[in-house]
């Protein structure tokens, strides 16, 4: 069964989405986004990483895989798998270490590798909408 969480119009409506849902964060949550290209993955996790006041500019790491955005609140640890391509890839940049840091794990595209997500973990999907609005559920 899917909760609609948030509904946005715009990129500002998405990071302030990511901004409330960051205060219900606590160390060691593993956050998994999974939609289309442009769904709203990225502005989300701009609002996340805003929201636990941690430092830097928040990029989606496609080609270097992971992010890390340190001080804050929690440290946030942004994960891409869209360009890694199998489990021992994703195992052989320190996955198992970053699951073991006091901090959040953000990982787009997570649906890639279902099997290393830990039991737990908060499952979020993105849509764009017929209407061009963008919707964030929980599954």
């Amino acid at each position: 069964m899917s909760e609609l969480i948030f509904e946005t119009a715009t990129e500002e409506e998405m990071i302030a989405a990511g901004v409330a849902f960051s205060e219900s964060l606590e160390a060691g949550d593993v956050v998994a986004l999974v939609g289309d290209l442009g769904a709203g993955k990225t502005h989300f996790s701009k609002g996340v990483v805003s929201g636990l006041s941690a430092k830097g500019e928040v990029t989606s790491p496609t080609f270097s895989l992971v992010h890390e955005y340190p001080g804050g609140r929690l440290p946030v640890f942004h994960f891409d798998f869209y360009r890694i391509d199998s489990p021992d890839e994703l195992i052989r940049i320190g996955w198992d270490e970053y699951l073991d840091e006091d901090g959040i794990i953000l990982v787009e595209w997570a649906d890639k590798f279902p099997e290393l997500l830990p039991e737990g973990m908060i499952p979020l999907h993105f849509s764009i909408e017929a209407d061009g609005t963008h919707t964030v559920t929980r599954k």
